[in-house]
């Protein structure tokens, strides 16, 4: 009965989430007068019904319930217990059920934290999220019931969770990303709130931006885990593929970094009202489209959902209506966004600007690159691959345009800046940066190359990023100012996304890697280090068989150990590469062991790759950072006040009631 517990529950969170739309969008009307205060209590409901319904899928997991479907093409009695109840969302109802469930949780805190929000608005915003839960739970009940009992022919045993899943990356890695994709939803439910009240002052954008920080920074931190996931998982020692799916996680990320900067300047200047609307709903649209290009089917990838593709055409419908629908009324309330404020090009306003500008066109350049290939199929039904060279050419110096502004960050002011101080504040930057780029050019620079230079630009501006940065905090701290959480939020973000540039730079240009064929007691020398193959031996793992090799490597005058294993799992018989990683600050050592050579299996030895990874660990360094330094923005004080203080004025009733 389990089962049937969550699934009824399922259906009571659908029908709670039609009221809460009905009531929080048309709650004036006098039909449903007394109603609004029901708003509260729904919303606590519904996360209960979706938190019960859950905990009963996990607990048919737990038990090895082989009745229910979803349970035995996603688990196996053999699977150890702490990958048993993360296959809860290994495929693709369970992880819709993650998605919903994370989607009432997000309704729960904004409607526990927006008490000092004007009713009106703060009816409208609950509504709203109601509407796309009534939409995702209606996708979830009609198309991906998790709940299903496979009956009359219950099996025996379970077909296994996917090997590539069997990680503590799927433990962390989709809860983590889910936390940031759905909490776009909030940010776009504000946006859509304050075009439906006429409130389009800069309050709205000050009640969005703590929210839509907390979301942003766990989409950053769920990619950086997706990234070092795949890293090791997949076994060819990579950390990022532009592969269709990996884009979708990634063009939620471009608008929402837009967005915490255009907030910024709307809350303090009144100013790009209108881009930071577009960007609201930008932002919880390409999270669908996200969805939708995992669970259609359309694209091909190692990380996507196989499923049927009329789920797809479900939330290409929904989509559809979700953008037409909010662009529809951005268009009506469009001649209420003007702005008079002016800003000279030194500024802040102007550097924010040139943000949001470069952000959208790398955007487009993404979408493009993601997209293109389903157009080309459609109409001229042949295959078209886009894939790394056209990001590096048309991405890459997007990204460095855009990093040489964070180098002017710290030194302009609102509205406008004096030239000299610009001046001034880039001599010590520059002096460092002209040090580091010229011992880069007589340390890796024997051959020039497109790739080269750019590696050199990212190193270089990140120098200069880094450096003013800590040059304008010593600044403060000298005058006797205390930096603020806000401010050291924005220092340590800044500073992160310099980390992961240089990660990025020279993890690009400096890796190197090796197929050899060796076989037990050979040993080979690979950028100083010596690789000795000591022998290959028999493990049993919990639900699988492997053959491990014993490697021993000898480097700067310290000897460590390194088992890279391939491994037969017992339920269906899948191999599955382990790689063996020797990480550390400045390099990764990477062995993954690949197929015996000869007849008896590995009498001529076994396929052997090598990498060798250079601040590959900065990009992942940089991105903890960057996501630890968009949360830390929220803690600011200055928020708490000015929540106390609207508190205050609605309880006078100096605020507006919309």
């Amino acid at each position: 009965m389990t089962v049937e517990l969550g699934h009824f529950a399922i259906i009571l969170a659908f029908v709670m989430a039609i009221g809460m739309a009905v009531i929080g969008l048309f709650g004036r009307m006098r039909l449903f007068a007394g109603t609004v205060r029901t708003l509260p209590f729904l919303v606590a409901g519904q996360f209960v019904l979706t938190a019960l319904a859950f905990a009963m899928l996990m607990l048919a997991f737990a038990e090895d319930d082989f009745s229910v479907l979803y349970v035995s093409q996603h688990s196996n009695s053999l699977l150890p217990f702490a990958y048993k109840l993360s296959a809860v969302w290994g495929g693709h109802e369970g992880s819709f059920l993650l998605w919903v469930l994370i989607m009432a949780v997000w309704m729960l805190a904004v409607t526990l934290r927006s008490r000092h929000l004007p009713p009106l608005f703060r009816q409208h915003v609950i509504g709203v999220m109601a509407l796309m839960n009534t939409g995702f739970l209606a996708f979830l009940i009609f198309t991906s019931n998790p709940f299903t009992r496979a009956v009359p022919f219950v099996p025996s045993e379970g077909v296994d969770l996917n090997p590539l899943l069997q990680d503590f990356g799927l433990i962390v890695h989709p809860p983590m990303l889910y936390v940031g994709y759905v909490g776009f939803s909030v940010a776009f439910s504000f946006a859509i709130a304050a075009l439906l009240s006429g409130r389009l002052d800069a309050a709205w954008a000050r009640w969005s931006r703590p929210w839509t920080n907390v979301a942003w920074a766990f989409l950053t931190v769920g990619i950086a885990l997706g990234s070092w996931w795949a890293y090791y998982e997949l076994g060819w020692g990579g950390w990022w593929f532009w592969d269709p799916v990996e884009n979708a996680s990634f063009m939620p990320w471009i608008v929402g970094t837009a967005l915490i900067h255009s907030l910024a300047a709307t809350e303090k200047r009144g100013i790009f009202k209108s881009w930071t609307l577009l960007l609201a709903i930008a932002a919880f649209s390409l999270s669908l489209l996200g969805a939708f290009i995992v669970r259609s089917g359309v694209l091909t990838s190692v990380h996507a959902f196989a499923v049927d593709p009329e789920r797809g055409t479900f939330i290409l419908i929904f989509l559809v209506l979700v953008v037409g629908g909010s662009l529809t009324l951005y268009g009506i309330r469009a001649w209420q966004l003007g702005s008079r404020s002016a800003f000279s090009v030194l500024s802040r306003d102007a550097f924010i600007l040139g943000n949001n500008i470069l952000l959208v066109v790398s955007l487009a350049v993404v979408l493009l690159g993601t997209l293109a290939p389903l157009g080309y199929e459609a109409v001229t039904g042949d295959k078209l691959s886009v894939g790394k060279p056209y990001f590096n050419l048309f991405f890459v110096p997007l990204m460095l345009l855009l990093s040489l502004l964070l180098v002017f960050a710290p030194l302009v002011n609102w509205k406008r800046t004096d030239t000299s101080r610009i001046i001034q504040g880039l001599r010590w930057p520059f002096l460092l940066g002209g040090i580091v780029g010229l011992s880069m050019v007589f340390t890796f620079f024997d051959t020039l190359s497109w790739s080269r230079v750019a590696a050199w630009f990212a190193v270089i501006i990140a120098v200069l990023v880094t450096t003013g940065h800590v040059m304008d905090l010593v600044r403060r701290v000298k005058g006797g100012h205390t930096p603020s959480l806000a401010y050291a939020g924005m220092f340590i973000a800044h500073l992160g996304f310099a980390m992961s540039m240089v990660g990025v730079a020279l993890t690009e240009e400096l890796s190197s890697e090796k197929d050899l064929a060796m076989r037990p007691g050979d040993t080979v020398e690979r950028s100083g280090r010596q690789i000795r193959f000591v022998s290959i031996e028999d493990v049993k793992g919990p639900n699988y068989t492997a053959r491990a090799g014993h490697f021993v490597v000898t480097e700067d005058g310290r000897e460590y150990v390194l088992w890279p294993e391939k491994r037969q799992y017992v339920s269906g018989g899948n191999l599955m590469t382990e790689a063996a990683i020797e990480w550390g600050f400045l390099r990764d050592l990477y062995i993954s062991l690949g197929e015996p050579l000869g007849e008896p299996a590995g009498s001529e030895g076994w396929a052997v790759r090598v990498h060798i990874k250079p601040f590959v660990r900065w990009i992942w360094f940089g991105s903890i950072f960057m996501g630890l330094g968009g949360g830390l923005a929220v803690l600011d004080r200055r928020y708490r006040r000015v929540r106390e203080r609207e508190s205050r004025e609605l309880l006078a009733g100096s605020m507006p009631a919309s």
